[in-house]
């Protein structure tokens, strides 16, 4: 990589870490980060194919109370900067090249969690530096205490990013090269399998009796090949107002058959 290209990849790692724990601009989803590494690198294209499908495997990612999801951030960054670099290094097989960042991505995803862990060990005692600030009345000193504690999130993103822009691009077009064809043939399957995974993650939390007919139509519509995204976004729109105002009439008619709590009013009722 150019020097150019390298300091723009570990700002958009740096603003991914960041994102990974403010969860404001979404800059560390798989489809933007690998969309933005790929930008900056001069392979737009391969980023967003890289991007969709880490996406897809990303939707049933949540931190649910305790538990911490596997991080997105370091899997989209570093798997986006290791396709850059194969193909930087001139790797025939692009298809290849993408499912086998897909592959590093996952494993890459759970050595973030080690790393986020280390990160928010160090914060314990940033936020007692907090507590005794405030009980000073000192904001300012709360306020850089904070901008410090959410950079170093960007940090540990940031520094393994670095370290990986400075790996030949040939040595990595050299190890994909050098796999052995049951090995890519796996990666392949794997890389299409993530969509599949991903999908059974979110059917698995949001299926229920009033949501699967919209699944279906789903189905249905992805048929009608005439039909672009534009009209499926306004058709699913629709649907949702179409949904809303039902479940809302429906609230209201039950409401008025349950009875006011007046038995004079409902028996003067019944006669109108």
């Amino acid at each position: 990589m150019n020097p150019i290209s390298i300091v723009l990849v570990i700002i958009v790692a740096f603003l991914a870490g960041m994102e990974g724990i403010l969860d404001e601009w979404e800059f560390h989803q798989p489809i933007v980060a690998c969309t933005l590494i790929g930008l900056v690198c001069g392979h737009p294209t391969e980023g967003i194919i890289l991007g969709g499908s880490l996406q897809f495997m990303a939707l049933g990612w949540a931190n649910i109370g305790a538990a911490v999801a596997p991080d997105a951030a370091l899997a989209s960054v570093a798997s986006g900067i290791i396709l850059m670099l194969a193909l930087n290094g001139g790797t025939k097989d692009v298809t290849a090249a993408i499912n086998t960042a897909i592959g590093a991505a996952t494993a890459l995803s759970v050595a973030g969690l080690f790393l986020t862990m280390i990160c928010r060990t160090l914060a314990i005692p940033i936020v007692h530096g907090m507590d005794a600030a405030a009980e000073k009345g000192d904001f300012g000193a709360i306020d850089r205490l904070q901008i410090g504690a959410i950079c170093m999130q960007g940090a540990r993103i940031a520094i393994p990013a670095a370290a990986l822009c400075f790996i030949p691009a040939q040595a990595v077009t050299g190890v994909l090269e050098a796999m052995p064809a049951w090995l890519s043939g796996g990666m392949t399957v794997g890389g299409g399998m993530v969509a599949c995974v991903g999908y059974a993650m979110v059917i698995n939390m949001m299926a229920t009796k009033e949501t699967w007919p919209f699944f279906v139509l789903g189905f249905v519509f992805a048929t009608l090949k005439d039909l672009t995204l534009i009209a499926l976004g306004l058709i699913g729109g629709c649907l949702a107002i179409i949904y809303l105002g039902l479940k809302e009439l429906a609230k209201q008619g039950a409401g008025s058959t349950a009875g006011s709590g007046d038995p004079l009013g409902d028996i003067l009722d019944d006669y109108e």
